[in-house]
């Protein structure tokens, strides 16, 4: 059975980062952009991040430009862009394509775990995110509009 753990991918800084390095945590992967309506969640990701990692969270930001070129940047501006701009200290990983035959392989494997809305696979925006038990199995996941803090709340009752 295939679980998050046999993925790895690039991380902001170029270097190929196993999934199971976080084996045993709970992981939010999101598909961020720096140019987007939802960006500001990246405050409320962070604070998610921050409030739990000692409970076994770990957030992983995958920056994607699909929707609407908002993305526009290279690995170091957007780097640069979440730390000066929201003090994101979680892990980023370098640009991926989330939809499309070009996806990366965690985003397909993910996406067939659990469905969007109406049993769609496709991703519709920024800011989806897939929560990953400690097993390494998708559990949920959550739309754009679904803020950090509902997930925090939905958190505290596991």
């Amino acid at each position: 059975m295939t679980t998050a753990y046999d993925f790895s991918a690039r991380d902001i800084d170029g270097n190929e980062q196993s999934l199971g390095a976080w084996r045993g945590k709970t992981m939010l992967v999101v598909n961020v952009a720096s140019k987007c309506g939802f960006t500001p969640q990246y405050k409320g990701l962070e604070e998610l991040w921050r409030n739990h990692r000692d409970k076994g969270l770990v957030v992983l930001g995958f920056p994607c430009d699909q929707f609407g070129h908002q993305e526009p940047g290279d690995e170091a501006e957007i780097r640069n862009f979440c730390s000066t701009s929201y003090d994101v200290t979680f892990p980023l990983f370098a640009k991926v394509e989330v939809n499309g035959d070009n996806a990366h392989p965690l985003y397909k494997w993910m996406k067939k775990e659990q469905k969007g809305l109406l049993g769609t696979e496709a991703i519709k925006w920024n800011f989806t995110k897939f929560l990953i038990d400690a097993e390494g199995n998708v559990v949920k996941r959550y739309a754009p509009n679904d803020t950090p803090e509902k997930i925090g709340k939905d958190l505290q009752k596991r």
